[in-house]
Parts: C-alpha cells; sequence; structure tokens
C-alpha cells in the first residue's frame, strides 16, 4: 500500500516554511497524541505518521532528498531507493557517503545484540473516590515472556547457524549508482543468525503472550492523564537483555454528583426548600468522605455559590522526574444552591403561603418597588 504524501498527511503546500509546519504538526500531534486515544489502533497509526511526516519535512535535508525522489528516496526498502530512512541519524548519514567515496568502506555494525523488550502502554481506570484516597490496584497485562520450554532461544536443540542471506552481518548492503545503503537483514532480523529447529511452544520466536497480574500504587490525587511508570513490567527481552516498562495512563471515571476542576469538587444542584432560603438553616452537605454542615443565611438566592474549604480533591505534585509526590494540601468543595419550588402542597401550606402573598401585596419590597417604578416610567414617558 503506497504511503500518504507527506505535506498532504500535514495538510501544508509543498513550499510551507517551517513554521507552518511545525504549527500543523503540534496540531495533529495533539488531536492523534496516543494519551488521548487509548486503544484506538487507527489515531495510533496516524501520529506515528504525523510524526514521520515532520521528521522529513522540518529536516531540510531529508526533505530535498523526499522532494526529488519521494519515498523511494528515503526508505532503505527491497526498491532500493537512493536515501535514508525518516529515522536516519547523522551517522547514517556519514556512513553512507563515506561508502560511496571510498568504494564500500564505510562502518560495519554488524549483527545486532540482545535487544530489550519492548514499553508497554495502558490504561488504568478508578473511581473519583479512589483518586482522593489513592489505592494499591492490580490490572491484567498481555505481555511476552520467555518461552520456558527453549529458555527464549527459538530452538528446539538450542543451536542456531549463521544467517546465509547476510553472511552474519545483520545487514544487507545495497548499491544505487553512487550510492551505498544498508538495512536489516529481513531474514535473521538483524541477529546473524537462523534457527533450523523452530521451538513448537513459540514457532522459534523465543517469547509467548501471556496475561500476568500487575499492582501499581495508584497516588492520592492521581487525575486523568497521570502516567504511572513500573519498570521491568514490559514485555520480556532477548536471553541476557533487560524487559521493558509498563506505563499505566490514568483514567477517572466520572462521579454521579460531583464535578471534578482540578483538585475543587463541585456540586452544581445542591437543593434547599424555599423557607430554607428565606429563613436560613443549617444544612448537611455530602462530601467524598461523609457529610459536614453548611448554615444557609436567610434570604439566599437560587444559584448562590458556597465554598467548603479542605473538602476537595488532595493535591499532587511530581519532582523534577516527574514521579507522583503526595501533598497535605486539598482543593475546595464548591456547591451552588438551588431553591426547589414545592408543587405539591397541603392545604395548611396553601393557606400560609396565601397569607404571604397577601402581604407582599400590600408591603412591596424594595427589589419589587424598583422594578415598578421602572414599569411605570417606561408608561409616562410612552404617554409624553
Amino acid at each position: 500500500m503506497a504511503k500518504a504524501d507527506y505535506y498532504e498527511v500535514l495538510g501544508v503546500s509543498r513550499d510551507a516554511d517551517a513554521e507552518e509546519i511545525g504549527k500543523a504538526y503540534k496540531k495533529l500531534a495533539r488531536q492523534y497524541h496516543p494519551d488521548r486515544n487509548i486503544g484506538d489502533p487507527e489515531a495510533e497509526a496516524k501520529f506515528k505518521m504525523v510524526v514521520e511526516a515532520h521528521e522529513v519535512l522540518i529536516d531540510e535535508q531529508k526533505r530535498q532528498i523526499y522532494d526529488r525522489y519521494g519515498h523511494a528516496g528515503l526508505e532503505n526498502s527491497g526498491g532500493g531507493g537512493p536515501g535514508f530512512g525518516p529515522s536516519a541519524t547523522f551517522a547514517d548519514l556519514v556512513d553512507g557517503l563515506f561508502s560511496a567515496f571510498m568504494g564500500g568502506g564505510g562502518r560495519s555494525r554488524g549483527p545486532r545484540g540482545p535487544q530489550r523488550g519492548s514499553d508497554l502502554r495502558m490504561p488504568i481506570d478508578i473511581t473519583l473516590l479512589e483518586a482522593a484516597q489513592g489505592i494499591r490496584k492490580s490490572v491484567k497485562v498481555k505481555r511476552l515472556e520467555t518461552c520456558l520450554e527453549c529458555m527464549g532461544k527459538g530452538s528446539t536443540s538450542g543451536k542456531k547457524q549463521q544467517c546465509t542471506r547476510c553472511k552474519g552481518r545483520g545487514e544487507i548492503i545495497q548499491r544505487q549508482g553512487f550510492f551505498e545503503f544498508r538495512q536489516t537483514c529481513s531474514t535473521c532480523n538483524g541477529s546473524g543468525e537462523t534457527i533450523s529447529d523452530p521451538c513448537k511452544a513459540c514457532s522459534g520466536v523465543g517469547r509467548v503472550q501471556v496475561e500476568r497480574s500487575v499492582t501499581a500504587n495508584v497516588p492520592p490525587g492521581a487525575d486523568t492523564g497521570l502516567r504511572l511508570l513500573l519498570g521491568g513490567e514490559g514485555d520480556a527481552g532477548d536471553p541476557g537483555a533487560p524487559r521493558g516498562d509498563l506505563e499505566l495512563v490514568v483514567r477517572v471515571q466520572e462521579h454521579e454528583m460531583f464535578v471534578r476542576e482540578g483538585k475543587d469538587l463541585y456540586l452544581p444542584d445542591f437543593p434547599i426548600t424555599f423557607s430554607q432560603a428565606a429563613l436560613g438553616a443549617t444544612v448537611e452537605v455530602p462530601t467524598l468522605t461523609g457529610k459536614v454542615s453548611l448554615t444557609i443565611p436567610a434570604g439566599t438566592q437560587s444559584h448562590t455559590e458556597f465554598r467548603i474549604r479542605g473538602e476537595g480533591m488532595p493535591e499532587l505534585r511530581v519532582n523534577r522526574h516527574g514521579s507522583p509526590i503526595e501533598s497535605t494540601k486539598k482543593g475546595d468543595l464548591v456547591l451552588r444552591c438551588t431553591v426547589e419550588v414545592p408543587t405539591q402542597l397541603t392545604k395548611r401550606q396553601e393557606e400560609l403561603l396565601r397569607e404571604l402573598a397577601e402581604i407582599e401585596h400590600k408591603q412591596v419590597s424594595p427589589t419589587r418597588k424598583s422594578f415598578l417604578d421602572k414599569i411605570k416610567g417606561i408608561f409616562h414617558s410612552d404617554q409624553s
């Protein structure tokens, strides 16, 4: 399948300058970043393509090669394009040019050594209460483990042979006119060795996928997007190489009552009765860990907000290494009162409200008087 044009990937013209390319890259990278699209393979593929396109177009030398030769000039593939892969380093460039001028005398990397295991990333879902209190939580992780049948060697006999394609070098040298380029041998994957009797349990890979239970400590105050790094809990590496790491991305579930904004919690609609609003009252307010008392002053209007100090979420800070630091500071609980209008009245309640209505009709409140004065002023000006 043909690769998309790098300019089209970033949505810029072919004569776009570095600033335009940078802006387009930042916008798309944020949109398709794996942290925002956990478990979405399509978004992950788009993110990789955006990164690849930016890496080429922002580099003047790579961009010139791409503009002249297209993808073939950047890929060290069987097609043999005259270029350097999008992830090529400056050392790759020097090696290629040195080989071209010196008749293939560039530095040979040789077969690759034991490879470290791959890093893994997955979400960890917690409730708002768990985020407030902190929790030690187990998660199921599917990862590669060393095959116990062959002890990671991939061979039933434990023996390997020199790769016949690359002669044990681990790479294939290709010459394209004036240039010479190297690519990893696809037969041995750069190891320089092949297996004639692959292990049946792992099909010669040396590793098998299993599900393991891993425990993580989620600190109090954790919020969505917090990353917890568990060293050595990723995929197993080649024999003699270390394991990869596991990164857990915290996702805090929405609460049925509270809304979180940073370290503050909000109760957007806290109901109080008409009499409580008018006369004042002491009410019990729910928190994540229990209840607290709040004094509602007489004459409280609907949508009035009250702030209860220290009843929000714990403050979470990170050190210079990015590790969470617990704090004794806590945010606030903010509630907004909603005055409830009764819909079903007893006979006595109706009598009292009618009596109140009569009093209000005779004794107009300052607010109502001001409103009536405005109306009179409007009619007076119209008549004049």
